[in-house]
């Protein structure tokens, strides 16, 4: 079964930021910060054997490769559980 977004997000990517409508949207009180807190997901270092070309690829495209090869990895894993 296929996932086909209904967003117009070529539409949405041209818009500016006073374009955009968020009448609808509450502004966050500073009671909202005094009770958040910051949750930073628990890394855990690995050894991962990768074809040379994959990590030199993802090294190209800019600072924080190692994060962005996480984000691939956790989108297949969200893929294959939904």
């Amino acid at each position: 079964m296929s996932k086909t977004s209904k967003t117009g997000w070529e539409r949405l990517a041209k818009l500016n930021d006073g374009d955009i409508d968020t009448s609808d949207i509450s502004e966050l009180g500073e009671d909202f910060f005094r009770r958040t807190e910051l949750r930073v997901p628990v890394k855990q270092a690995v050894t991962i054997r990768l074809d040379a070309d994959v990590v030199e690829w993802f090294k190209g495209q800019d600072a924080g490769y190692q994060t962005r090869i996480n984000q691939f990895l956790r989108q297949y894993m969200q893929a294959k559980q939904g």
